[in-house]
């Protein structure tokens, strides 16, 4: 079963964001969609200052089976990205919601967050599928 931190946000395709600080949040991708993907080996992170809208692909992710996009849960501008992944993409699988954050979003909309389920709702939503 995954693992599924009471204290962050989701979204329905499987990113988390846990609050920094000052409208800064960190993002990634949950427990359960590295297990999906299985052994990464190539992340391409986004630039920073780059602005993203909620729903945008904003991260690619390559695994030993596949690649996937990642999308930006809110709407904000890129302030840091996590460069160690760059020559440690395994990272994300050891530590998915540690030391594999992929990058940190200056939100400009804090009512987004309402839009996002909390642990509990992303518990339900892999359940049913």
């Amino acid at each position: 079963m995954s693992e599924i931190p009471n204290d962050l946000f989701y979204s329905k395709t499987h990113e988390w964001a846990r609050l920094e600080e000052d409208n800064i949040y960190s993002v990634g991708i949950t427990d359960h969609a590295q297990s999906q993907l299985g052994d990464l080996v190539f992340v391409d992170l986004p630039e920073t200052s780059l602005n993203v809208h909620a729903g945008d692909e904003v991260v690619v992710v390559e695994s030993v089976k596949t690649a996937a996009d990642v999308y930006s849960p809110l709407t904000g501008v890129i302030v840091e990205v996590n460069d160690v992944l760059r020559n440690d993409p395994e990272r994300i699988n050891k530590d998915p919601y540690g030391d594999g954050w992929l990058y940190r979003v200056k939100i400009s909309d804090q009512s987004e967050i309402e839009h996002l389920l909390n642990a509990e709702s992303y518990q339900d939503e892999i359940s049913e599928n």
